[in-house]
């Protein structure tokens, strides 16, 4: 039989046949061995071992498309990063660390802001002028009041779409309005410290039409750029290549150099300067890496 793995819990995986079963199996060790773990949107063999209570083995991972390392999932088409506009204010640092993550996974993103009903529009352009300069589709929600909802659905449509984001955004609002039967916890926000509870414990996966899925995964509240040299970074700041003609050197990685095309367009607003400064944060953090 085969299915996809909707979510995974304390070693037991639960595979939707794509009908209306759905088992819960265990992976075989022969993965282990392989080092090869399933991960929720994968597609997979598995063979029933009890109808009665619907449990199986899973005996197969088949080829993936790709395979994400945060959030772990499999097989992904596209990123809907949710943030708050306001209650908590968006930690843009947070975003876009986000954003150079799923670039370096070739996963293409769309930002949507929630909560515009609190705001009545104020800091929407802002946002909406640095991330659109840099290539990303900016939406405007209110999960709480339904507005911009059509517009989600219809950027969701016949792909797998992972919802990533911190916690307290909501994230398991929009879920529970896009998809009502998840019947989520949705949690409250802490005044003290103005960040949400971990509503979501897992990754899983809900069914949303016809070749329309959703991934929700549990809230971030920090992410670590790893796994690359200083020099890369500016690779993926997909804004910056437009500029990169005016700058002096070849390999200039925009931060020391007096000559540069990206400073210049910082400096003139064609780049956010946001996005400007948290690159070199995250380029000095990845310089101090290699010394240590």
């Amino acid at each position: 039989m085969r299915g996809k793995i909707i979510k995974g819990i304390a070693g037991f995986y639960y595979v939707h046949d794509g009908k209306e079963l759905v088992v819960q199996c265990r992976a075989k060790g022969v993965f282990r061995s392989r080092g090869l773990k399933p991960l929720v949107g994968d597609d997979v063999e598995f063979d029933l071992t009890d109808e009665k209570d619907l449990e199986g083995n899973i005996t197969e991972i088949l080829p993936r498309k790709n395979a994400l390392v945060r959030p772990a999932a499999a097989n992904v088409d596209q990123a809907l990063v949710v943030f708050s506009i306001t209650h908590p204010e968006p930690n843009l640092n947070l975003l876009d660390r986000f954003l150079v993550m799923m670039e370096a996974q070739e996963v293409p993103v769309v930002i949507c802001f929630n909560k515009t009903d609190l705001t009545g529009g104020a800091g929407e352009e802002t946002y909406r002028a640095a991330y659109e300069a840099a290539g990303y589709e900016v939406l405007f929600i209110s999960a709480r009041k339904g507005l911009g909802l059509e517009e989600v659905r219809s950027r969701m449509e016949g792909k797998t779409t992972v919802l990533a984001g911190p916690s307290g955004v909501g994230k398991s609002s929009l879920t529970n309005a896009l998809f009502p039967q998840a019947a989520m916890e949705t949690g409250s926000i802490s005044k003290k410290i103005q960040r949400g509870k971990h509503t979501t414990r897992h990754t899983e996966l809900f069914s949303l039409g016809e070749n329309t899925y959703m991934m929700d995964t549990p809230g971030f509240s920090s992410m670590y750029i790893e796994d690359m040299e200083a020099g890369e970074l500016k690779d993926y700041f997909p804004e910056f290549s437009r500029w990169e003609d005016g700058c002096k050197f070849l390999g200039c990685v925009h931060v020391g150099e007096k000559v540069c095309g990206v400073k210049d367009a910082v400096e003139r607003g064609d780049i956010g300067r946001s996005r400007y400064e948290n690159y070199r944060l995250m380029y000095q953090e990845l310089k101090d890496k290699r010394r240590y």
